[in-house]
C-alpha cells in the first residue's frame, strides 16, 4: 500500500478545541467502573485522568467510520490504515481538577511519523493535548497513536511465544469483564467497536476477544501507582506493547526504581502489555 506521507504531515499544526463541566454524576460514575471512592462534592478533587471521559469527539453517526471511531481526513489526518490504537503517551500534572469546574481540551497535531514494523507499515501521529479547568492549567499530555495493517493469519500466531511478564513487587488482578469495557467505552464516548462489539473482533479484526482499552489500562495503573504511595505523581508515562483481551484477568504490578515506580499491565501467564513509569 502505497502512503502519501507528505500529505499526511499536512496536518501537523491542526488544532481541535473543546469544554465540558465536570459533573458530580460523571464522577460517581467513574468511580462505580473502578471500584473506588472520593469526594463527589462540588469543589471536591477528581479522581486521576478522569480528564480522558471530558470533551471528548462527539461525531454524528454519519460520520463514523467502520470501526466506530470518527472517520479520518477531519483533525487526525486520513491514514489508510484500517487499525487505530493508543501507543502510548504521558502526563504532566499541574494541578488538580475540581467538580464543577469547566474542563478544556486544547489539542494539537505535532508530528506524523510512518515506520516499517514486522507486521509491514506503521504510522505514529502525535498529539499534544493542554487542559485548563476554570482557566488555571491542571495537566499536559502527549498522546501517541498508530496506525496498522490487519495482519495475517501467520502473524496473529509467532512462532515464539513472548516471556511471560515478572509479578511486581505490588501486584493485583484485574478482571476485564465486558461490563468493565462497556461502561468505560461509555464514559469516554468511544464508539471504537473492538471494546465491546465481539463479532467484529473476531470475525473482523482477527482477535480472540474483546480488547481492553489503552487509556483505561493507564488510568488503572496511574491509581495503583497513586494508591501505593498516597499522593498523585507528578508525571506518568506509558506504552503499549501487546493487546489485552476479555477472555481472562489480568494483573496489574508495581516495582520501586530509584525515587520512581516502574508499573505493568501483563494478562494473566502472559507478556507485558503496557509499561508505565511514575514519578514524584
Amino acid at each position: 500500500m502505497q502512503i502519501d506521507i507528505a500529505e499526511l504531515q499536512g496536518w501537523i499544526g491542526r488544532e481541535q478545541k473543546d469544554s465540558e463541566l465536570l459533573s458530580t454524576m460523571l464522577v460517581r460514575q467513574f468511580n462505580a467502573t473502578f471500584d473506588r471512592t472520593s469526594g463527589t462534592e462540588h469543589g471536591d478533587e477528581a479522581p486521576l485522568l478522569i480528564h480522558l471521559c471530558l470533551a471528548q469527539p462527539t461525531a454524528p453517526m454519519s460520520e463514523l467510520g467502520r470501526d466506530g471511531h470518527p472517520a479520518l481526513g477531519g483533525f487526525l489526518p486520513p491514514v489508510p490504515l484500517p487499525r487505530r490504537m493508543w501507543a502510548g503517551g504521558a502526563f504532566t500534572f499541574h494541578s488538580g481538577i475540581r467538580i464543577g469546574e469547566e474542563v478544556t481540551r486544547h489539542s494539537a497535531i505535532t508530528d506524523v511519523q510512518l515506520k516499517e514494523g514486522r507486521s509491514g507499515a506503521l504510522c505514529f501521529v502525535t498529539v499534544q493535548h493542554e487542559v485548563s479547568a476554570n482557566g488555571r492549567a491542571v495537566l499536559s499530555e502527549r498522546q501517541d497513536i498508530v496506525y496498522r495493517d490487519i495482519p495475517t493469519s501467520g502473524q496473529h500466531n509467532p512462532k515464539t511465544e513472548p516471556k511471560p511478564a515478572a509479578t511486581g513487587e505490588h501486584s493485583r488482578v484485574a478482571n476485564p469483564h465486558p461490563t468493565l469495557l462497556f461502561r468505560y467505552s461509555a464514559l469516554t464516548f468511544n464508539g471504537h467497536r473492538i471494546h465491546y462489539d465481539k463479532s467484529f473482533c473476531i470475525d473482523l479484526e482477527g482477535y480472540p476477544g474483546l480488547v481492553v482499552h489503552g487509556p483505561m489500562q493507564a488510568t488503572m495503573l496511574c491509581q495503583f501507582a497513586a494508591d501505593l504511595r498516597g499522593q498523585a505523581p507528578i508525571s506518568f508515562a506509558f506504552r503499549s506493547l501487546s493487546p489485552i483481551f476479555d477472555d481472562t484477568g489480568f494483573t496489574l504490578n508495581a516495582a520501586g526504581e530509584g525515587d520512581a515506580l516502574k508499573l505493568w499491565t501483563a494478562r494473566i501467564g502472559g507478556p507485558i502489555a503496557m509499561e508505565a513509569t511514575a514519578q514524584w
